[in-house]
């Protein structure tokens, strides 16, 4: 194998799995040790920068970093189960306990730059756009048909998950940075909207219709079937309080965990999820169906919808198909009927979740803006530019339905993107992230970070009593974590952002390190195709996909060979070595963010 080049941004972004996972590219081992140190006004600024939405994303985040995390990949070999670092939930405790940071916040230039960009939507991608443009002088316009910003984080996250007091405290935060905002505005004519003028608009209309269920019997029983995004909007704005004793809820998302606890909270007493495919290929984040079932509310899998049922016009019920999964030889999957007789549930009310699509009626055909067959806007990868030059798409309106943390990150590559374009150049000319390493040497055996290595499993994040939580559908669920117990969780970070750098020059080759690795990660041997030497390390790779840092140059001809996977950056091995060959050094990513950096002269990473 070729000798790692470590002056890559890539290589050491990757090793920092978390951070890598994370579409915003969020620094979490950085904030997580501000959060050890009880530094939780720091932390919060270091996630506004990246993700925007601290304290939202805190509650209700789909954790993409989480599965990454390295902890739960270690634990492996001890815990019985093992649990990455709750990164989500420590966000929360940064915006729980932080203090007015509004004064670290950009503020409005006093003069604009001439460039005025809109807005449509006023959902997270909007909102980002609109964080990194408005401070750099554009004069940015947000249109939204609601009374309030937020999007669907206002209108389809219950306030059980997420109390309106935080989201008007984050997108307060944005709006005050001089952005105008139309409220109340439906655009329903993009070339209308293009005639006045803007240098540059910004789709972030979200993916807001619901997908219905063509069944016998969905007309007859229109009155008592709901689309589960209409309805939770509907249940936001206070318009709905109340529903049938006997609630279905069709489809197997985080949409319909959310319906689903709704319901419960306002008057359902059996409330079932029924969903056509098995338990573990529900799209619901794994904790969402967690909570569900600790509410009592049952899921049944492998039940496809045949009919609704009626008694003098009045809807009593649902009949089901009983199937199961079927794989042919290439593992392709299946649903085929198990032959069992059908099924009938009885209930009051439905709440159809079975999924999301963009609706753009108001975007006319004949202004340069090219759809695909599906009906969605072609639309670039890289710049988030549609096939018409002024026009920019993100979050759910670019590629469908996926989750806030996701239209954060389109959010900030479009704003590069029309920045770059308002300036005159390439928008494909995306300069590299400025990346660093720092060594956190400050002695023999002393280093500027705690290089413990905690024990503890996962804390739970406390639950408020749900005597309390079902009877009021405003009262937050989770209490989030004390500062006590937030040190504690964040002591579990094994700070992967901190790497171990080897100078081949300066090894002896005494094995010390070697003796030393709690975890079996570096081996001394002779150099070999990836595939076989991955098998003669001192601890066999697991996990292909995680790299191997190779140095050579060593006296002996040999290489030095160390699997990223279950490094602990413990620094044992910088601590026992006699010549310093091994060093401790903090990684530091900057991503590129609108304004002079992303412009012409690019910078080089380091």
């Amino acid at each position: 194998m070729k000798p790692t080049d470590i002056q890559q941004p890539e290589y050491f972004h990757k090793v920092v799995d978390c951070q890598w996972a994370c579409p915003a590219h969020t620094p979490v081992p950085e904030y997580i040790r501000l959060i050890a140190a009880g530094r939780y006004s720091e932390a919060y600024l270091v996630n506004w920068k990246s993700n925007v939405f601290p304290g939202i994303l805190g509650r209700t985040c789909d954790r993409p970093c989480e599965p990454a995390c390295r902890r739960g990949r270690v634990e492996e070999r001890n815990a019985e189960k093992p649990e990455p670092v709750a990164i989500c939930r420590l966000k929360r405790v940064a915006a729980d306990n932080k203090d007015d940071i509004r004064a670290f916040l950009p503020k409005a230039p006093a003069r604009k730059n001439g460039k005025r960009v809109a807005l449509i939507g006023a959902g997270p991608a909007s909102l980002t756009v609109a964080r990194d443009l408005a401070p750099l002088g554009y004069d940015v316009t947000v249109f939204d048909g609601d009374a309030r910003a937020g999007g669907m984080i206002r209108t389809q996250i219950p306030r059980f998950r997420l109390p309106e007091s935080v989201i008007d405290e984050e997108v307060g935060y944005i709006l005050d940075l001089g952005v105008n905002f139309r409220a109340g505005k439906q655009i329903d004519s993009l070339k209308a909207l293009l005639g006045e003028n803007y240098d540059a608009i910004f789709v972030g209309s979200g993916a807001p219709r619901g997908r219905d269920l063509d069944v016998p019997g969905r007309k007859e029983a229109a009155a008592n079937i709901h689309i589960g995004i209409d309805w939770l909007s509907s249940v936001s704005f206070g318009h709905i309080d109340k529903i049938g004793k006997r609630v279905i809820v069709l489809g197997g998302g985080n949409t319909a965990m959310d319906c689903c606890r709704s319901a419960k909270r306002l008057g359902g007493e059996d409330v079932k999820v029924i969903v056509r495919s098995g338990y573990e290929e529900m799209k619901a984040s794994s904790w969402e169906k967690e909570d569900a079932t600790h509410e009592g509310i049952p899921i049944l899998n492998f039940l496809v919808p045949k009919s609704f049922k009626l008694e003098n016009g009045k809807l009593t019920g649902m009949v089901f198909e009983k199937v199961k999964a079927s794989y042919d030889a290439k593992g392709r999957r299946d649903l085929v009927p198990t032959g069992e007789p059908d099924q009938h549930v009885e209930c009051d009310d439905v709440l159809v979740a079975i999924g999301q699509e963009n609706s753009f009626p108001w975007i006319e055909r004949d202004i340069g803006i090219e759809f695909d067959r599906w009906g969605m806007p072609l639309v670039d990868k890289v710049t988030f530019c549609s096939s018409h030059p002024q026009v920019f798409f993100g979050g759910d309106a670019a590629f469908g339905p996926k989750n806030i943390i996701w239209a954060v990150a389109h959010g900030h590559d479009a704003a590069v993107s029309i920045d770059k374009m308002l300036n005159g150049e390439d928008m494909l000319e995306r300069p590299d992230p400025l990346t660093n390493l720092i060594s956190q040497k400050m002695g023999i055996h002393e280093w500027s970070y705690d290089n413990q290595i905690s024990p503890e499993q996962r804390y739970k994040v406390p639950w408020q009593d749900k005597k309390v939580t079902l009877r009021d559908i405003k009262v937050e669920v989770e209490l989030g974590f004390d500062q006590k117990t937030g040190y504690f969780e964040a002591q579990r970070c094994l700070n992967c952002d901190v790497q171990t750098v080897f100078t081949p020059k300066l090894c002896i080759e005494c094995d010390a390190c070697v003796d030393i690795c709690p975890m079996d990660c570096i081996t001394f041997t002779e150099n070999g195709e990836e595939a076989d030497l991955r098998q003669r390390l001192t601890a066999p790779s697991l996990h292909p996909d995680q790299d191997l840092y190779i140095e050579d140059g060593l006296k002996t001809g040999r290489i030095m060979a160390k699997d990223e996977d279950v490094c602990l950056h413990c620094s044992l091995c910088a601590e026992r070595c006699p010549t310093g060959a091994w060093d401790m050094q903090k990684f530091l990513l900057e991503v590129t963010y609108a304004g002079p950096d992303c412009r012409k002269p690019q910078r080089k990473a380091a």
